[in-house]
């Protein structure tokens, strides 16, 4: 099951990107754009792991289906240790429903990766290592688009899982920026 549907001769269809990374500017800051095909979790947390802890995770819940209020949920510092399990805990809901968005911040590198609700990656900070490890997965250059019709799935089977997500730390809660909202 995939969070992200495309429609090919008038049908829907899941939608997997192409594993591709590229520089861009788009919006001031370098920054390195990839995608996360599948909606693999095991992306983000490559690229966590090629920069130092302590990490925090934020998770933004732009689109709940009863499971919690909308907003902004930092978690406390977290050991690389905790962002592995937490992905491993929570990967059929990372996979499949595109609720949210997940931020991971690296404190010692100043280093942030998101993962938005199209399967897109968006690193900011040491750009060289994080290429390196999308190379090394066999990831090709390109600029991964968002260029065509789609839709994204929330899922009633995952309310749980999202339910459990709130219950994984002890998070501090902020409202939704313009930027965030659908």
């Amino acid at each position: 099951m995939q969070k992200l549907w495309h429609q090919v001769g008038g049908e829907w269809v899941e939608h997997t990107h192409p594993a591709v990374c590229a520089r861009d500017t788009t919006g001031g800051a370098e920054r390195l754009v990839a995608t996360a095909p599948g909606g693999d979790p095991n992306v983000l947390l490559s690229l966590v792991e090629a920069v130092g802890g302590p990490y925090a995770l934020l998770y933004v819940l732009h689109t709940p289906r009863g499971e919690g209020e909308a907003g902004r949920y930092q978690s406390p510092e977290l050991e690389l240790a905790d962002v592995r399990a937490f992905l491993e805990r929570h990967a059929g809901l990372l996979r499949a429903d595109a609720r949210f968005d997940l931020w991971a911040h690296s404190f010692s590198e100043n280093a942030t990766v998101v993962w938005d609700r199209h399967n897109m990656i968006h690193a900011y900070g040491p750009l060289e290592p994080f290429e390196a490890v999308l190379h090394a997965q066999g990831f090709g250059h390109g600029l991964p688009s968002m260029a065509f019709a789609h839709q994204h799935h929330y899922r009633a089977d995952c309310d749980g899982e999202a339910a459990a997500v709130l219950r994984d730390f002890d998070w501090q809660y902020s409202p939704l920026r313009p930027e965030d909202e659908q």
